[in-house]
């Protein structure tokens, strides 16, 4: 652990403000602690025949468990058939091996409440588990718990295959007027076409989101406002929308989870951990239909005015298969984002491995991230990467989709406009990705301070950095397939490389692009394996680079 420390000296983060970075040591997440008195579900009229709607009963334990000062309520073996449940302080609702809480596809089971999406306030349908400040409060043991997502989602035609596409028209629901998608009702068809549908606003009455009702889908698990969480040992599956959501909580230990959502499932996230304080992550796996391990503190000006960052979060040995990307931080980041330990975690087929993305409009500052230690295998987009222009699509196109790449504009520097700063990755290698490095900041708003060491990327093309300053690249292996040129650096300064290895025979070492383009370091790095070794173009020249 000490020498993981070490490395955020390169770069002056033991000298910021911030009080454990700062202070090289790790936070302390509080743990939960109930009583040993355990009661059963089937207690309270609850029936395992897989028709029975179970809501009043287990939502009755939950509450008699809660007012005789807590303990465990206890889910035993069987399908049981589920409305929302509400936990509340002091439970830990458990359930044993074999036990299936399969909750309802009836819309109607879901009243609509105020609640949240990405930052902003919104009707939502009731979520199928929900605490709201709460303490001491626990989902733990053996077995499943399943959110009956796929009655909720839009589904894609170009994400299926002709049979499935054909069985999914034939279950119901609408298809666009184009072809492309299905959806569950023309009631949540409708508001694909609205700026913001369930945003809560004073002209907008209950007959409104009524109307709407079938399109605000529900996270499946969303703990609001909570103190000291513990989420161990389940299944967590099919949400309808994100599938854990912790918000604005502190002290949530998550520990050997699994989280499953099928690949196609839009919005369909591992979990969000948003506006959070004091978080451990462990022991967990992630395969789901959009971004894996996630962190979040809202959108635009009202995660700005919320101003709670997600802070001090320990995530390690962890495993995320095929996301959108493994871990990830944003796009929803208005808060702000620091403080965050990352060991020891494996990424199969994610599309994006380590993933930060924010645009313009955002705000927020990310800082004081140290990663260490990542696997990864068969990456469809980018092995690592920063991106301040994210436009709200899947990271890697579909076959025939066409994308235009961002005007590049400078624009004036705002309480708008977001910022990467201070981190620190180490120990990484990815075999198979369609890019080792990607980093594109802004004009007017550079990522900055990212020290990079210790990585062998196997990727069809090698590093990409546009709009950044100060970073180091050390120690790092590129074997790509694409080698015209391994380097690509655009209207970047203040950057590092020191023993930077490469195919032999290379067509181009470094492109050296952008009149804004200086003080480039090259060091203990073999130039002459590569048939030519550095270009300039559009304004850039060797006046700005430095070999040694």
């Amino acid at each position: 652990m000490n020498n993981w420390f070490k490395a955020a000296a390169v770069i002056g983060l033991m000298a910021c403000s911030s009080g454990i970075w700062a202070q090289g040591r790790l936070p302390v997440i509080q743990q939960t602690s109930f009583r040993k008195d355990s009661v059963y579900i089937t207690k309270f009229g609850a029936i395992a025949d897989g028709q029975t709607l179970n809501t009043k009963a287990i939502n009755s334990a939950i509450d008699a468990c809660n007012k005789k000062g807590g303990g465990v309520v206890v889910v035993p073996a069987g399908l049981w058939l589920t409305g929302p449940l509400v936990l509340k302080s002091n439970v830990n609702l458990h359930l044993k091996k074999g036990a299936l809480l399969q909750f309802t596809k009836d819309f109607s089971e879901y009243k609509l409440v105020a609640g949240n999406w990405e930052g902003l306030p919104q009707m939502r349908n009731e979520s199928p588990i929900s605490a709201t400040n709460a303490t001491n409060i626990g989902i733990t043991g053996y077995g499943v718990i399943d959110g009956g997502g796929e009655a909720w989602r839009q589904v894609r035609k170009e994400k299926l295959t002709e049979s499935q596409w054909k069985k999914w028209i034939a279950s119901g629901g609408i298809v666009s007027e184009d072809g492309k998608s299905w959806y569950p009702s023309e009631q949540w068809l409708k508001p694909t076409k609205m700026k913001n549908p369930g945003e809560i606003t004073p002209d907008r009455t209950p007959e409104y989101y009524n109307s709407i009702k079938d399109f605000l889908r529900p996270n499946l698990v969303v703990i609001t406002k909570c103190k000291k969480i513990l989420l161990e040992g389940v299944t967590f599956q099919n949400s309808a929308a994100w599938c854990l959501h912790p918000l604005m909580s502190e002290h949530l230990t998550v520990r050997n989870v699994t989280v499953l959502n099928p690949w196609f499932a839009q919005n369909g996230d591992g979990i969000d951990v948003e506006s959070c304080k004091n978080v451990l992550i462990e022991n967990s796996k992630f395969d789901v239909g959009d971004d894996g391990l996630c962190m979040k503190s809202g959108r635009d000006r009202w995660g700005r005015e919320r101003a709670m960052p997600t802070e001090n979060v320990i995530i390690r040995d962890c495993e995320v298969r095929h996301a959108h990307g493994g871990f990830v931080i944003g796009s929803e980041m208005s808060g702000g984002a620091r403080n965050m330990w990352i060991s020891n975690c494996t990424f199969i087929g994610t599309d994006i491995g380590l993933r930060f993305k924010t645009t313009r409009g955002r705000g927020g500052i990310v800082e004081n991230i140290n990663i260490n230690n990542i696997q990864m295998i068969d990456i469809p987009g980018e092995a690592i990467l920063f991106d301040m222009y994210y436009m709200s699509v899947d990271p890697v196109a579909l076959a025939g989709e066409k994308r235009e790449l961002p005007k590049v504009e400078t624009l004036p520097v705002t309480e708008a406009t977001p910022q990467f700063r201070n981190f620190v990755i180490k120990n990484v290698v990815c075999n198979g990705a369609a890019k080792g490095i990607f980093i594109r900041g802004l004009p007017e708003m550079h990522v900055k301070d990212i020290h990079l060491e210790n990585m062998v990327l196997q990727a069809e093309k090698g590093i990409d950095c546009q709009e950044a300053s100060g970073i180091t690249f050390k120690n790092i292996t590129i074997l790509s397939n694409h080698t015209n040129p391994v380097v690509d650096i655009i209207n970047s300064d203040r950057l590092t490389f020191d023993k930077l290895n490469y195919k032999k025979d290379s067509e181009l070492l470094f492109r050296v692009a952008g009149e804004r383009t200086k003080s480039i370091n090259i060091q203990n790095t073999d130039a002459s394996k590569a048939k030519e070794k550095i270009l300039y173009e559009f304004g850039a020249s060797e006046q700005n680079v430095t070999i040694k």
